[in-house]
């Protein structure tokens, strides 16, 4: 049984549904400010203790009434966190706020969210702490959100203090958005980093360091992706410049898989608040496309609980087949995107998934632009680069030190570059040609529908380097090329140096 003590006995709680996992609602926090609170010290501060068992819903609710003149909310919060078995969850537990306008699905009512990031935060008119959103503190009834990600066999005791502050408010800020264009090159391949977490998540980076060391990477574009937050969008602005185009985005972080919401409109909240059984991710990746973004699984076949996408591919626009530093996770995702191809090819679909990689970087060490995708585009927009990810013209590099050239061509000259088809007749032979620079002693591998087809030797220490191969249409339905270092020992490819999305041979492809 779930325990909520105010000091005052048990608490009222309730089970509920809100239209998607169950959540659980604690009894209501009363303030009653009065002017003997005000002359004491202008602040009135309650505790609610309580334990969560095992099996507790996603959500557990603890109402807050927040009384009319109060300038700042601030909540603090403990849990115990036992010693588990090795191989047992151990207590980890998030939190958020929700203001007046309740908890419904949406997020009309959200005013942040920390994760497990954070013991305490603020919200005033005109601050808050990262992952918050600043603004007036109306009365009404509040919900302090926890969610108990993991819970340990005995249980997650856990303490929430809550302190108002009464007085005047705060100056409510007007936010400021970076542009949706840079000086770009006209139609170019440009590099961009699309999966990056700041300070208003769990990051560690402020926009600032992250935008130098994305310059530092000879990134072009970025999007910022904090979980389930959109607090950072209005601290982007002047870190953008000609030189590099901020995207705003989410990490809607589910229980059942991630997915980035790349380049949506600037304010843009996605709630994250339901699993796969819940069918409720349909409507929220219309809400990202509505916004103006793409929907972008992310490390689908990570290991870390609740990483693991379960939504399917249906709603996609794109998939992250390579997340930060080449992982065996990353070997399976690249695996399983493959799979989507063949499915495509093989039913003569002309819709197929395109893939990018993506760094996930948070804190130092962790590397900006490991890896990046690199994307064909009209000019450098929001627009422009989006529209290049979906089409699939792009291929995915280890740093700014790969690049590459991959055509198919066909016996009357026909051509067809990175996601374009080539309408080669079946038997009209095709030539595959790969340019390589900046891959040392890496192998060239043409990856079909059928497999792997050609591996080349090793490229010279300078780097620099072509292949070619020849094929038809009836024989290969796609062709694809990773780039993939060295190994010294066993039957397994190196790690990936690049991959490419494919070039589609005959009549398959996704529709230009």
């Amino acid at each position: 049984m779930c325990e909520d003590d105010h000091g005052n006995g048990m608490a009222r709680r309730a089970l509920f549904v809100t239209g998607a996992a169950a959540a659980l609602t604690l009894g209501s926090v009363s303030f009653s400010h009065g002017p003997e609170a005000e002359a004491a010290s202008n602040q009135e501060t309650k505790t609610v203790r309580g334990t969560l068992p095992t099996g507790s819903p996603d959500f557990v609710y603890v109402p807050v009434e927040v009384p009319s003149g109060v300038r700042e909310i601030k909540v603090a919060y403990t849990y115990d966190k036992p010693s588990v078995p090795a191989g047992t969850a151990g207590n980890a537990l998030d939190i958020g706020i929700f203001d007046e306008h309740g908890t419904e699905l949406g997020g009309r009512g959200f005013r942040g969210w920390s994760g497990g990031a954070r013991t305490e935060f603020f919200i005033r008119g005109d601050d808050a702490t990262p992952g918050y959103i600043p603004g007036p503190i109306r009365p009404g009834t509040w919900h302090i959100a926890l969610g108990p990600y993991t819970v340990a066999p005995q249980g997650l005791p856990y303490e929430i203090t809550i302190t108002l502050t009464y007085g005047e408010p705060g100056a409510v800020a007007q936010p400021t958005y970076p542009p949706s264009r840079a000086k770009g090159r006209g139609r170019d391949w440009y590099r961009g980093d699309c999966h990056l977490h700041s300070w208003y998540s769990d990051g560690r980076r402020t926009p600032a360091e992250i935008a130098a060391l994305a310059r530092a990477a000879g990134l072009d574009f970025i999007n910022t992706s904090d979980h389930n937050t959109h607090a950072s969008h209005p601290h982007w602005a002047d870190q953008a410049g000609d030189d590099l185009l901020i995207m705003l985005g989410e990490e809607v972080t589910t229980r059942n898989g991630h997915v980035v919401a790349l380049g949506t409109d600037p304010g843009t909240f996605v709630d994250w608040r339901y699993r796969a059984r819940d069918n409720r991710f349909g409507k929220y990746a219309r809400q990202i496309r509505r916004a103006g973004g793409l929907v972008v699984p992310a490390h689908p076949h990570a290991t870390c609980i609740g990483c693991s996408w379960k939504f399917g591919f249906g709603e996609a626009d794109a998939v992250e087949v390579w997340n930060g530093p080449w992982t065996p996770d990353d070997e399976v995702s690249l695996a399983d995107w493959d799979n989507t191809l063949v499915a495509s090819a093989r039913s003569g679909s002309r819709d197929w998934l395109p893939a990018m990689g993506n760094s996930d970087a948070h804190r130092d060490p962790d590397p900006v632009g490991t890896p990046q995708t690199v994307v064909l585009a009209d000019d450098l927009t929001r627009e422009a680069i989006q529209a290049g990810i979906r089409a699939g013209h792009s291929y995915v590099a280890e740093s700014k030190s790969v690049s590459l050239t991959f055509t198919a061509s066909g016996a009357k000259g026909e051509h067809a570059g990175i996601g374009e088809r080539l309408g080669a007749d079946r038997e009209t032979p095709v030539t595959v040609r790969l340019e390589a620079t900046g891959a040392p002693r890496c192998t060239i591998r043409f990856v079909t529908d059928q497999g792997v087809l050609f591996t080349s030797d090793p490229l010279p220490v300078s780097g620099a380097g072509t292949a070619e191969w020849h094929t038809t249409a009836a024989y290969a339905a796609y062709v694809r090329a990773e780039l993939r270092h060295e190994v010294a020992l066993g039957p397994l490819p190196g790690a990936l140096a690049a991959f490419t999305n494919p070039i589609f041979l005959g009549a398959h492809g996704k529709a230009e």
